[in-house]
């Protein structure tokens, strides 16, 4: 894998890491949040998935 590659995977990998702190935060603030956020992390995970498999490739 290029440097770039690398670079790009971990740019993601803190983005997501920075998000799931900030859903955690919020969750935690204000309760009712946790369905609409759990919804919005599983379609997180879904598409993080979908581009592991497309980089995969």
């Amino acid at each position: 894998m290029s440097t770039l590659v690398l670079l790009v995977i971990l740019l993601l990998a803190i983005v997501g890491a920075m998000l799931a702190a900030g859903a955690a935060y919020v969750v935690r603030r204000d309760p009712s949040w946790s369905q609409p956020l759990s919804i919005a992390l599983s379609a997180v995970t879904l598409m993080g998935a979908m581009v592991g498999v497309i980089v995969a490739r």
